[in-house]
């Protein structure tokens, strides 16, 4: 597709709009339905299909291993006792909140952007969530006996104790986890229920139309499906910021120096956000350029991301400073201050400046509109980002244990190859997991797609 001459003035590379409005309302349905309709799996969706199975299955050899060994096989230890596995909770948690953040906030805010990348990201979030859940569930190292956490009636009249902040990571993360799906679902429905119609082959026809559970797209169907998904959409919302300051908590509440800080909750929920839409590039300019979705997911949609992953990384890098500031200057505690220097330069310190470098310095590059049009650059600077999240959690909690107040205890910590094998594995199951949605579900919102053209063509401004 050439680009127009204002195109070309606005320096985007194809679309600068949210939307091709040269699409009619069939023309986008078929194309987003066709790559299910198609019947055919393209080459490289399947082989990232066979090289992810193959990736997950690592995780699922491993969880195996670790049941029947103990997490003894995890590199944990004393002083670090959390490790990659609450490092890698947290990580999975954060990439989770961009699609709850996308759909519901950006949904009430009524902003047009969301509508290409919603699906994608909720499915992206449902994912990630699964993969979070797993690291806390074994680290307890009897998972057969999880429901224990749960305040169920028995006979021992034993209950979970509610000041633990492991009981409320059971409560945010399932509460956020059950949210989510359902948000999912229901935006899933029409476009279900138009798969349903529009499928040849009976197998499909039959499945879609089970999940589309009955829609025929009448008055009454709209409107109760306009105020469920309002209503999941303000339930959500909330969860966006209360899921992650909980995760947060769980540090703060500790009287360890480098946890016990205020600044936390709002510090992690802002990084959350912000390594949510760099997964959110990570998968979407990939899966653009597969499918051919550069008329649904714009340039626009690339600079408009672009722009909030660099208002959130400003934000934390501003509590970056604001830990240093209060460690090195305002707390007049000297457990806090060394805390500090031994981050910035104590045998971990590589750790800390790798962050700063990766979620700092390198973001800062999308201050400029050359950058963020360049899908490319941006899609390394996406990448940086998460590699610069995962080891912000690595600096917090390992720095953080392996030098507590008392020298004699003092550790280092050295992670085991299945600290990393359970880490891909997560990585490879959750990339199976979204080449299985793009291959058979619709991974554009088709009838907000309709929607949106509608508007955009009635009222072109």
């Amino acid at each position: 597709m050439s680009a127009t001459a204002p195109e070309a003035k606005l320096g985007y590379e194809e679309i600068p709009e949210v939307v091709d409005l040269r699409h009619t309302y069939d023309s986008a349905t078929d194309k987003i339905n066709g790559v299910i309709l198609s019947g055919k799996t393209p080459m490289p969706l399947a082989v990232a299909m066979g090289i992810t199975f193959l990736v997950a299955g690592i995780l699922f050899l491993t969880i195996g291993h670790l049941l029947r060994m103990g997490i003894g096989i995890w590199g944990n230890n004393q002083p670090v006792a959390w490790a990659f596995d609450i490092i890698n909770f947290v990580w999975w948690i954060g990439i989770g909140h961009a699609g709850t953040l996308i759909s519901a906030i950006l949904f009430l805010f009524r902003q047009e952007w969301r509508t290409s990348i919603n699906r994608f990201a909720e499915a992206m979030t449902i994912f990630a969530v699964m993969c979070a859940g797993l690291f806390p569930l074994l680290h307890t190292g009897r998972p057969w006996l999880a429901y224990w956490l749960f305040p169920y009636p028995n006979v021992m009249q034993m209950y979970p104790q509610f000041r633990s902040p492991l009981m409320w990571d059971v409560f945010a993360v399932s509460t956020y986890f059950t949210i989510s799906l359902l948000f999912w679902y229901t935006g899933l429905i029409p476009d279900l229920a138009s798969l349903r119609d529009r499928a040849k082959n009976r197998i499909t026809k039959v499945i879609a139309g089970i999940f589309a559970m009955g829609w025929r797209g009448s008055a009454r169907h709209w409107q109760r499906y306009e105020i469920i998904y309002l209503l999941l959409a303000g339930i959500s919302t909330p969860l966006v910021v209360s899921v992650h300051s909980i995760v947060a908590l769980d540090f703060a509440v500790s009287q360890l120096p480098g946890w016990h800080t205020t600044i936390f909750p709002p510090y992690f929920v802002a990084g959350a956000i912000y390594s949510g839409f760099a997964m959110v590039l990570t998968l979407a300019i990939p899966v653009r350029a597969l499918f051919g979705f550069k008329d649904f997911i714009t340039q626009k949609h690339l600079d408009v991301i672009s722009k909030v992953m660099l208002a959130t990384g400003l934000i934390v890098l501003y509590g970056y400073a604001m830990e240093a500031f209060i460690a090195l200057v305002y707390s007049a505690n000297p457990h806090e201050e060394f805390l500090m220097r031994n981050r910035m330069f104590g045998p971990y310190g590589w750790s800390y400046w790798a962050l700063i470098l990766c979620n700092g310095v390198i973001p800062q590059l999308l201050w400029f509109k050359k950058i963020r049009l360049h899908t490319g650059i941006v899609w390394v600077i996406s990448i940086v980002i998460n590699i610069g999240m995962w080891l912000e959690r690595y600096v917090i909690l390992v720095t953080t244990l392996h030098r507590d107040f008392v020298p004699s205890s003092w550790g280092m910590y050295t992670p085991t190859i299945f600290d990393f094998s359970m880490f891909i594995g997560t990585i490879g199951f959750f990339g199976f997991m979204m080449c299985l949605f793009l291959r058979f579900v619709p991974s554009v919102a088709a009838f907000e797609l309709r929607e949106l053209l509608h508007k955009k063509k009635a009222h072109p401004h």
